[in-house]
């Protein structure tokens, strides 16, 4: 499919700015939201969890309008009074603030005041089971063949235990594949193979949460051993 003529940022020249700015999205993850809000731009983009615009930015230079989406709490344990100003200042440095909607609000008090259509929904924020499966219902505004994603799904315990359950309960989301923990879905009723998919991913669960223990564990030596070179936690 030839991509939409809108006005757009080349990946490379959105990442050098988005790149510099503090999160847990890899390039890879990046490049898969971008080429994925590329195909839909110029239509809405939901981005659930903006924290300080690292994947905003990605999105919004697709081309896409982004309505972002963060209540900024000041108890978060990445939280501080000033996330809000930060992520604003981050989308003007990358010229892509006029393509984004900023609510500071919670995902369900804009969802249920929501009445137009999206293409693409991005699920980022709190990692419990019940908020992430909450959140994971902003694809009823999707139609089928649409995709939205959900980040750490295969390296946060709530996030991959509402993955799991949607996977068993779902009649409308199909697990397409992941990108490091970025899970791709689509929309449409999945086949019993398709919700089958989704439990091949759980030894590289497993090795995740086995990382994350020895990172609190101080043992980044053994951790090394797995595979994974980074001080955070795998994302």
């Amino acid at each position: 499919m030839p991509e939409p003529d809108v006005p757009h940022l080349d990946f490379d020249d959105a990442w050098r700015v988005a790149g510099t700015v503090g999160g847990w999205l890899t390039e890879a993850q990046a490049r898969a939201l971008y080429d994925a809000s590329r195909q839909v731009a110029p239509a809405t983009v939901v981005e659930i969890g903006s924290h300080l615009g690292r994947s905003t930015i990605v999105l919004a230079a697709s081309g896409a309008a982004v309505t972002a989406i963060d209540p900024f709490p000041d108890d978060w344990r990445y939280g501080r009074p000033d996330t809000e100003q930060r992520l604003r200042s981050h989308l003007a440095q990358a010229g892509v603030a006029d393509r984004v909607d900023l609510r500071v609000a919670t995902s369900r008090a804009v969802r249920e005041g929501w009445n137009a259509p999206v293409r693409l929904v991005y699920v980022d924020a709190k990692h419990d089971m019940w908020s992430c499966l909450d959140d994971m219902r902003w694809s009823d505004f999707l139609t089928e063949g649409d995709t939205f994603f959900v980040h750490d799904a295969f390296s946060s315990l709530g996030v991959t235990l509402a993955v799991l359950r949607d996977a068993v309960t779902t009649r409308r989301h199909t697990y397409v594949g992941r990108t490091g923990s970025l899970a791709r879905f689509e929309v449409g009723r999945p086949s019993v193979a398709q919700r089958l998919r989704v439990l091949r991913e759980m030894p590289w669960f497993a090795r995740n949460l086995v990382v994350k223990v020895l990172l609190r564990l101080r043992l980044r030596p053994v951790a090394r051993l797995l595979r994974h070179d980074d001080t955070a936690d795998p994302y």
